[in-house]
């Protein structure tokens, strides 16, 4: 165990790297997915699940739960690690986002954001200093700069505004950090689909020597294409000794492909939304149990996999569980879905240290287009907030 926080690539195969990240909390193994545990759990699931599933570290909501139970409440409970019986690293967001997708009124200016609670109405301010503040009251390990989030599409005008603030708020978020061993604060680059807006965003950020660097406003209402179109536009311009997340992102099909182009870092709400909706992620693409279809299969979801609801339980009874609407159900899948992101990350980290990943990313969207085919369900469906 370390008292430092460190990163350290022990493998690259073209732009994709392996890697650990390496806490006084735990080693974060890296491709890394991260659950998203928004108001201090991972829904549908215990800890000790996420854990086994083999996620290293989980992603905590500061706006959620900022709002309730309270940050300093946190604190005087000994922290969110203890408080959610995780004793492995946490991210917390910084707020940002749901502030401007949740908040019923706002009010942006150069100070902060100024917005009305989604739960009582209650007036709340967040700066980037008090964005900082809470994110240390929670105890996180890795901290996020608050930044301004633009739904795409939107003006260059808008986009370039947007970009330059979260540059200022970056500088007062580096300031309110301070030094803090053992953890870490990492920028967000911006600047939405404009290449020189997203450079220089990432070199300026580049020049606060954080500890590491996410790329933001993707996975907001832009095609694929688009979002991969930018990470090769900031990849050459992050530090390649640092960690590079990319926030709220995805489907598999988009964590492979940002993998292939050097991303380390994911979270995204949607293996533990689906899977309380009724879908199931597996080696032969999505399935949809709420289909009739399944009502009398007794096979397994992947008799293969080493998960429990994937090998354990028939779709007919699956099926069953989610037309009855049983919480049971909703457990099940999540655990499967959860599963499933973790075994496809070891897969990918194994195939960049064994210099095969083209050929595993080959092998895994062939093994998806074997499957069922749920036209229904959008492929890069956006969920109304990244925290879930």
């Amino acid at each position: 165990m370390t008292d430092t926080f460190t990163f350290s690539v022990t493998k690259t195969d073209g732009a994709a790297r392996t890697g650990e990240i390496r806490t006084p909390r735990g080693v974060v193994r890296t491709p890394a997915f991260m659950p998203v545990g928004t108001a201090g759990t991972v829904k549908a699931m215990y800890p000790d699940q996420v854990k086994a599933a083999g996620a290293d570290i989980v992603l905590g909501n500061t706006y959620h739960l900022m709002l309730r139970p309270g940050a300093e409440r946190v604190a005087s409970l000994g922290g969110l690690h203890p408080f959610m019986n995780w004793p492995y690293p946490i991210l917390t967001d910084s707020g940002g986002f749901q502030v401007m997708s949740l908040a019923q009124l706002r009010k942006l200016d150069e100070t902060g954001v100024t917005f009305q609670s989604h739960i009582d109405g209650s007036t709340h301010v967040l700066t980037p200093e008090r964005s900082i503040e809470i994110q240390g009251l929670l105890g996180a390990d890795i901290q996020m700069q608050l930044d301004e989030c633009v739904r795409l599409p939107a003006s260059e005008e808008a986009v370039e505004k947007a970009m330059r603030l979260s540059l200022r708020w970056a500088e007062r978020c580096r300031i309110a950090f301070g030094e803090q061993p053992g953890r870490a604060l990492f920028g967000i680059v911006q600047g939405g689909t404009v290449e020189r807006l997203r450079i220089e965003s990432a070199k300026e950020l580049v020049g606060l020597d954080l500890k590491g660097y996410a790329i933001g406003g993707l996975a907001v209402g832009e095609p694929q294409a688009e979002m991969l179109a930018t990470i090769e536009v900031v990849e050459p311009h992050l530090p390649s000794e640092t960690p590079r997340y990319l926030m709220g992102v995805g489907t598999p099909d988009d964590i492979l492909e940002a993998v292939r182009r050097g991303i380390d870092m994911f979270d995204c709400v949607l293996p533990t939304r689906a899977g309380r909706h009724g879908a199931a992620y597996t080696r032969f693409g999505r399935l949809n149990l709420k289909n009739a279809k399944h009502a009398e299969d007794p096979s397994p979801i992947d008799p293969e996999s080493k998960a429990v609801p994937a090998n354990g339980y028939s779709k007919a009874y699956l099926h069953h569980l989610v037309r009855a609407n049983e919480i049971l159900g909703m457990m099940l899948l999540t655990w499967n879905n959860i599963a499933y992101y973790q075994e496809m990350m070891a897969g990918l980290r194994k195939a960049i240290q064994d210099g095969r990943l083209a050929d595993f990313i080959a092998e895994t969207k062939e093994g998806w287009e074997k499957g069922e085919r749920d036209l229904g369900d959008a492929h890069r469906e956006i969920p109304a907030d990244h925290a879930d």
